[in-house]
């Protein structure tokens, strides 16, 4: 992750699939990585898939589940402000704390998509007022730092980034946001433990291995940040061709 100013800004934000959290991921603040790319989707068929989704939550009977669903899908086609109306009528409806607190999540990650962060924390608060214990807690924790990071609320969002992973030691995407918040904030050697433990969890891409080199260069490890970064480099570019591979799959079916 690098400094939030730079170009990469936005966010990237954990959704469930519909049927609870599987493991809980982190943010970070590149572009979110969706199932569905619009410039590669004909618009024709985004806007039949987005008249389908229509027709299904206007439906009659309240599923609760099948809302969420929808609201995810909506997430697919980036339709980002009808997927929050849609995991809020989810949440209202549900009589399950565990649906409605999958469907507040949801709703506070679109809504931080939206860059509507306010509206992100609240929605984020709603799901721990439900159960700050759940398996959904280390998600909720997460996403509520980035919003708060990204609203200035800066050493809140560090409370929060250490809450989830207190909440689930074995949350390598948690170490590693707790980890960037620390290297922000100037504390390089504590920072670089938290990016280890990531890794040793096994939650190992360019990024992680971007901020453990600046972590490294801050605590004069010059030589080994430049191997770090140079293996950074390597996994960008593998992840760079893969998925100009996917594209031309995609095209050629």
């Amino acid at each position: 992750m690098t400094d939030p100013d730079d170009e990469r800004e936005g966010g990237s934000h954990p959704f469930s699939e519909g049927e609870g959290f599987s493991d809980p991921e982190g943010f970070d603040l590149d572009p979110p990585e969706l199932a569905v790319d619009p410039s590669e989707v004909d618009p024709v068929d985004s806007r039949v898939l987005s008249d389908l989704l229509d027709e299904r939550q206007i439906a009659g009977d309240v599923d609760v589940e099948e809302l969420i669903d929808v609201g995810l899908s909506y997430i697919e086609i980036n339709r980002y402000e009808q997927a929050t109306e849609t995991f809020e009528r989810a949440a209202r409806f549900a009589e399950d704390d565990h649906l409605e607190q999958e469907a507040w999540v949801n709703k506070g990650a679109a809504h931080a998509e939206l860059e509507e962060y306010d509206a992100a924390i609240g929605a984020y608060q709603e799901a721990l007022s439900l159960d700050a214990d759940s398996e959904h807690a280390a998600s909720a924790e997460t996403n509520l730092a980035y919003a708060l990071w990204e609203s200035g609320q800066t050493e809140q969002a560090l409370d929060h980034a250490e809450r989830a992973v207190e909440r689930d030691h074995r949350f390598a995407q948690g170490w590693y946001n707790r980890g960037f918040f620390l290297l922000e904030r100037g504390l390089a050697e504590e920072a670089l433990n938290n990016f280890d433990n990531a890794l040793r969890l096994g939650f190992r891409n360019a990024e992680v291995l971007e901020e453990k080199a600046r972590a490294l260069e801050e605590t004069g490890q010059d030589d080994r940040a430049e191997e770090v970064a140079e293996e950074a480099r390597e996994l960008r570019e593998q992840a760079e061709e893969e998925l100009v591979r996917d594209r031309q799959r995609a095209r050629n079916a």
